[in-house]
């Protein structure tokens, strides 16, 4: 089974998420991680799994829908399918489950349910979905006011025609004789028994004290032992001596496994397919803090404390590929993404690691002798007024558009845009459309290289020297550019404090004081009038900074700086380049 987390709330305690229940998750909205729960109704056990919507955490959703017999696709009645969606439901279809359509906040003023059951249709329809698939049960409901209905004119008091459709169109698992068998599609951790394996038993029957073989995706077979067997019940786990074909559980126990192992007969192993992943588009340079503010504000900030991390990392990030760079306390990392890059950095910085991380970079391949790059499909949902900006702005980055259609007084535009293009585009976007632009992209294919872009033209304002900011001094320096950074910030030579107006990059001093004299003025002196710093996220920063520069991570600041911070250096550097 597979539900969007949203459906599910507690209603004793006041509202909370349950399966959103990371911090992260909470802050953005949105699900990172895949989660596992059940409930059981009318004598049937039904398994829940939440899984991301994002493509950018794909790696996520690939592993865990192997274990899933069917899937529930939860729209919102206004709205409709998002960009999203799409990713998700084609993994589903692909893997040929059967889908329910779950028609979300009907008690919304303006909802279209009838309007978006067509367009859920048309996606369907599009991704290929057999006859049977495009035969799908709807429902109709409000999960804010906990209730469901195959009507959304005629309110219930609660969700059960969602579970009764559940058990009348998802088939139970099939019950396959023969030796065991379990691939392995996520783990877990507990300070007391350490790593647990957890996936879907696929053949056979699993025992508490039995004798197991780990057969690993290199192809060498590892013999072990299963100490614990848990099945999920409700929210938590329950210890079981034994689980048969068609169980999720979590086995305690097996050491040394990887998610796509299989845990197989002791005597005849026989490994499943290992899950496929696609590959990762994007890689960003990792590096330690070496800035003079190194250590003040970290817990962890050596190279081995970033190797180890990183490795950790690895264990439970399938997308995610790690390799050493051949300069020291350097790593290449590489993900599906800026948003999949900048959520392991903000997951760091919260653990209390310092670390440097450079400009994201395409990753290019060469198919058939020709150099190709990753390709999105960008979605702008945009008001009418504001369509020709967003089209000259996505042109100017190769993009080509694919489609465009009116949708009230709000516009749909589909592109085809080269994941470079799609760098630093979000914030341009929203400014020009006065924050009122949604967009969303996914990974579509490689296709043939599309030339140079233009990028940041802008040059950046440099610190000179190590000191505290003072107000006298940025207010001095503001027709010259836009700062990044408040008075009374510290600042050290070569960070990045503001981006200047002209296309060069100029050094300037501002930790210079007024000077105090005994000698008293003519006149009132003029008090400085500051325009508000700009502020910028994670991936606002990652996007914004040029190839000489760094973004500095800790768990309380975040800097931008120059890969080479003294002013004389960077000269020579670039009269060598």
């Amino acid at each position: 089974m597979l539900l969007a987390g949203h459906l599910f709330r507690d209603n004793q305690t006041s509202g909370e998420l349950i399966l959103d229940n990371n911090d992260l998750e909470r802050e953005r909205g949105i699900t990172i991680l895949s989660k596992n729960v059940s409930i059981n109704y009318k004598d049937t056990k039904i398994n829940i799994i939440d899984t991301p919507g994002h493509s950018d955490f794909g790696g996520e959703v690939e592993r865990v829908l192997n274990m899933a017999d069917g899937c529930i696709l939860l729209v919102d009645a206004f709205e409709g399918p998002m960009p999203q969606t799409r990713f998700v439901l084609q993994k589903a279809l692909q893997l040929g489950l059967k889908p329910v359509v779950v028609i979300n906040k009907v008690d919304k003023p303006n909802c279209r349910p009838d309007e978006v059951h067509e367009m859920v249709f048309d996606l369907m329809f599009s991704l290929d979905a057999t006859e049977e698939q495009l035969d799908f049960p709807t429902i109709y409901g409000s999960a804010k006011n906990g209730w469901m209905s195959e009507d959304w004119k005629e309110p219930t008091d609660s969700i059960s025609p969602l579970l009764d459709c559940i058990l009348e169109h998802i088939p139970a698992p099939e019950a396959l004789e023969g030796t065991p068998q379990m691939l392995v599609t996520s783990l877990d951790y507990s300070a007391y028994t350490g790593r647990i394996a957890v996936g879907r038993v696929h053949r056979g029957t699993l025992k508490e004290s039995m004798n197991v073989c780990l057969a690993k995706r290199d192809g060498s077979i590892i013999k072990s032992r299963i100490k614990e067997v848990h099945v999920f019940e409700g929210l938590g786990r329950a210890r079981k001596s034994e689980v048969s074909s068609g169980d999720i559980c979590a086995l305690i126990g097996i050491e040394g496994f990887e998610i796509g192992d299989t845990i197989c007969d002791f005597e005849q192993p026989e490994p499943l397919p290992p899950i496929a992943i696609d590959e990762p588009t994007m890689s960003m340079l990792f590096a330690i803090n070496d800035s003079p503010f190194f250590g003040k504000d970290g817990k962890y900030v050596t190279s081995r404390h970033i190797h180890d991390r990183l490795m950790k990392e690895l264990d439970k990030n399938l997308a995610l590929r790690v390799t050493k760079s051949e300069e020291d306390g350097k790593w290449i990392v590489s993900g599906r993404g800026v948003l999949h890059l900048s959520v392991l950095i903000e997951t760091m910085r919260r653990e209390g690691y310092e670390l440097q991380v450079g400009q994201p970079q395409v990753i290019y391949k060469t198919i058939d002798g020709v150099r190709c790059e990753p390709v999105e499909e960008l979605t702008i949902n945009v008001p009418e007024e504001y369509a020709s900006k967003m089209i000259d702005m996505v042109t100017r980055r190769k993009g080509e558009m694919m489609m465009m259609e009116s949708n009230g007084e709000r516009v749909n535009l589909e592109f085809a845009i080269p994941s470079r293009g799609i760098i630093g585009l979000r914030t341009n976007v929203l400014t020009a459309s006065a924050g009122e632009a949604i967009m969303a992209h996914r990974f579509k294919e490689y296709q043939p290289y599309k030339g140079e872009l233009e990028r940041r033209t802008n040059g950046s304002m440099i610190a000179m020297e190590v000191g505290t900011a003072f107000a006298y001094a940025i207010d001095k320096l503001q027709d010259r550019g836009c700062f990044f950074i408040f008075p009374q910030d510290e600042v050290y030579a070569g960070q990045v404090v503001g981006e200047h107006s002209h296309e060069n990059d100029l050094v300037i001093n501002v930790t210079k004081s007024k000077k105090l004299t005994n000698m008293r003025a003519s006149g009132a002196d003029d008090k400085a009038r500051l325009i508000p710093p700009v502020q910028f996220s994670l991936e606002e920063a990652l996007e914004y900074i040029k190839e000489d520069e760094y973004v500095e991570v800790t768990p309380r600041f975040m800097r931008m700086r120059k890969v080479i911070l003294d002013e004389n250096e960077r000269k020579r550097a670039n009269k060598n380049s």
